[in-house]
């Protein structure tokens, strides 16, 4: 029976969040405790890179890391965002978090359902004229400048966030006591198997968010019991609420 969950993202800022009405519901307790953290390149590494943002016509999110640490840098940089500019997100919760930072309108917000990036191509590609710019974390991979090139998109990326581990303590190795974990990063499943080379899953379920953590954990010789997003469940929420009903 699953009665502890660790979730490894920071605990919702908001009394509405779904992830406090499953523990109404279902009795679980959910522990939030990010497995890495998330940090922001100064201004002047971004320099380095040669990227001037006002060259874009376009931006590329795939996770609200990602706006954060874009609006940020072009304040630093005194860049003017223009209203013209389009966004193409992933999903839709990442493209109301655009929000945040400038008046949303739906006209130059562009989305996808699943979370993956081949499901908001064919919409980029409606948009060839654009330049695209992808803000990406420093460990990402070459997956999604190969998925633009096989549309023939004019696309760059370039670095504007760092993760780093988030280690655990002695204390909360010695006290680990959870009958499901859920992973938000491939970087939180190294993270975690750092702190613990000799996990053993027996009944611990796991949960992943996005295809690449998914695999990561694959990888890890683990098993996978459900993971979001998905056509059903486009939330980490949302399949973890299918999950606990499906086994009550």
């Amino acid at each position: 029976m699953v009665k502890k969950i660790l979730i490894s993202q920071p605990r919702p800022t908001s009394d509405k969040s779904p992830y406090f009405d499953i523990e109404r519901e279902y009795g679980v307790d959910l522990v939030f405790r990010p497995f890495v953290q998330v940090e922001g390149i100064t201004s002047k590494e971004f320099r380095q890179q040669k990227v001037s943002i006002p060259n874009y016509t376009a931006i590329v999110f795939t996770s609200r890391h990602a706006i954060d640490h874009f609006f940020t840098l072009a304040k630093e940089l005194r860049v003017t965002i223009p209203e013209t500019l389009k966004y193409f997100c992933v999903t839709e919760t990442i493209a109301l978090y655009i929000q945040k930072y400038v008046q949303y309108r739906k006209r130059k917000v562009f989305f996808g359902t699943t979370g993956k990036m081949e499901d908001l191509l064919p919409t980029m590609a409606k948009h060839k004229q654009e330049k695209y710019l992808v803000p990406m974390s420093d460990n990402h991979n070459d997956d999604i400048a190969k998925l633009l090139d096989s549309k023939k998109l004019n696309h760059t990326e370039c670095v504007m966030y760092r993760t780093i581990t988030n280690d655990f303590t002695p204390e909360e190795i010695k006290n680990f006591d959870y009958d499901m974990l859920i992973f938000v990063s491939p970087t939180g499943v190294k993270s975690f198997v750092k702190d613990f080379p000799n996990f053993k899953q027996g009944d611990v379920r796991i949960g992943t968010f996005g295809p690449a953590t998914s695999k990561a954990i694959v990888d890890e010789g683990l098993r996978l019991d459900f993971q979001a997003p998905s056509k059903e469940y486009p939330s980490m929420s949302g399949a973890l609420k299918a999950y606990l009903d499906e086994h009550k």
